[in-house]
């Protein structure tokens, strides 16, 4: 049986974070990663995907952005690069190839059962990333069988695709992005549009990312957001990785050919019906883009800036075709691909620890996992703030948790050399 002081377990950009901040701290640990390091941008993503966030905020500890597009959106093979890379000059002590079974607590520690090995260890981190699964909906048993379906983490590019109509369901990021490039190719695309965050690629000359993170917004903490549930479930917002100015919205989709329609609510007997709410969907939306450009134009203002900057201006609203339609036969052949952009979850099905909530989520106060001391969870949506959700809110995340954890360490110590001194005190003889 092996024995290590802490073990991460992922060997994506979270757990490396977590690797150099553990090596900094002097602690012992290996990382367990099922697949080769970045193993999801290497077999769960399609070619064609950028980062939402520009280069220069690629950055991780001890790394930052050092090529010489600092304003370009990196593809998926210039990630898996970056993170191969990174691993090298941390020297992370990375087992790959080393798929989880079973997690579980004993006295003083975890038991982990990989690759039919046993491994003991102090503390644990659980760093396998928020998008391991698709999360697809329960209607889906309703389609008929005829038809293809594909999620994001089994799409690779058009082609693969039957020839016909797709509808793309989810109007996120990924949703958008997918809905243009199938489109692109030549085929009908339909996309339904549920819960969505708008925001412009740039706005006064500047990245959309270097406003949210100059105003605050991503430095916001998770213990200062009113509805933290919800924030941890927004989805992610209608960009792509795309140098130009234009915004990838539901106007800029449509003025393409795109149909857009409501949220698909349910499918019956082969008839797909979607949400008549659809302006209403798209108003909100509009309106919480607008809030958060009016506070970019105020902290401008407060900072001096707005004798560098073009002047404030705000976009067309969304445009909604009163014509949309609310159902759509998934037997008359117009469609033949239904492509669920509906979310992802993670996967730690071979977690055997009473951490999760009714809903399968893992309880947690910041990343310490609550009922389980010495295991920490990193690489989630708003974990810490709302830069949790992008590769350099790691840094943060990873260097919080490592200080608890080196705590906890410290702790753990103490309590055993008070133990080790009682029961040596109390096993002296009594001397009369």
């Amino acid at each position: 049986m092996m024995q290590t002081t802490a073990v991460v377990v992922g060997a994506g950009h979270a757990g490396l974070a977590m690797s150099r901040r553990l090596t900094e701290r002097s602690i012992d640990h290996v990382v367990l990663e099922r697949g080769e390091v970045a193993n999801s941008w290497r077999t769960q993503r399609w070619p064609s995907l950028r980062l939402l966030t520009p280069n220069w905020q690629t950055r991780l500890p001890g790394h930052d952005y050092a090529g010489d597009d600092p304003g370009g959106f990196m593809p998926a093979a210039g990630v898996v690069a970056t993170l191969t890379r990174y691993a090298g000059l941390i020297a992370a002590p990375v087992r790959t190839g080393t798929r989880m079974q079973t997690l579980r607590a004993v006295p003083r520690g975890f038991e982990i059962l990989a690759n039919d090995e046993l491994l003991r260890a102090r503390a644990v981190v659980l760093a396998t990333g928020a998008c391991v699964l698709p999360a697809v909906p329960g209607i889906s048993a309703a389609v008929p069988p005829w038809l293809t379906t594909l999620t994001p983490l089994t799409y690779r590019d058009a082609d693969q695709l039957p020839d016909g109509g797709v509808l793309v369901v989810g109007a996120s990021a990924t949703g958008v992005q997918l809905a243009g490039e199938i489109h692109s190719s030549g085929r009908p695309v339909t996309l339904a549009a549920g819960e969505h965050v708008r925001l412009p690629r740039t706005y006064r000359g500047r990245d959309i990312f270097w406003w949210l993170e100059a105003t605050g917004l991503l430095g916001e903490r998770y213990d200062q957001i009113d509805d933290l549930t919800r924030a941890r479930h927004l989805p992610s917002p209608q960009l792509t990785g795309a140098s130009q100015a234009t915004m990838t919205d539901l106007n800029t989709l449509a003025a393409h050919g795109v149909r857009i329609v409501g949220r698909l609510g349910r499918i019956a007997d082969g008839v797909a019906q979607f949400s008549g709410s659809l302006a209403n969907t798209c108003a909100l939306a509009d309106l919480k883009m607008n809030r958060f450009l009016n506070r970019a134009d105020q902290w401008a203002t407060a900072s001096g800036l707005d004798g560098e900057l073009p002047p404030p201006h705000r976009f067309v609203p969304t445009r909604v075709d009163p014509r949309s339609p609310l159902e759509l036969d998934l037997r008359s052949g117009q469609i033949t691909t239904i492509l669920w952009a509906t979310g992802f979850r993670p996967d730690h099905s071979w977690l055997d620890i009473p951490v999760r909530d009714r809903t399968g989520h893992i309880r947690h106060d910041g990343g310490v996992v609550t009922g389980a001391p010495g295991l920490y969870l990193l690489g989630m949506p708003v974990l810490r703030t709302r830069a949790s959700t992008y590769i350099h809110g790691a840094g943060a995340d990873s260097d919080a948790l490592a200080g608890h954890l080196h705590s906890f360490l410290g702790s753990q110590r103490r309590r055993q050399g008070y133990r080790q001194h009682a029961a040596h005190t109390h096993s002296r003889p009594i001397r009369t």
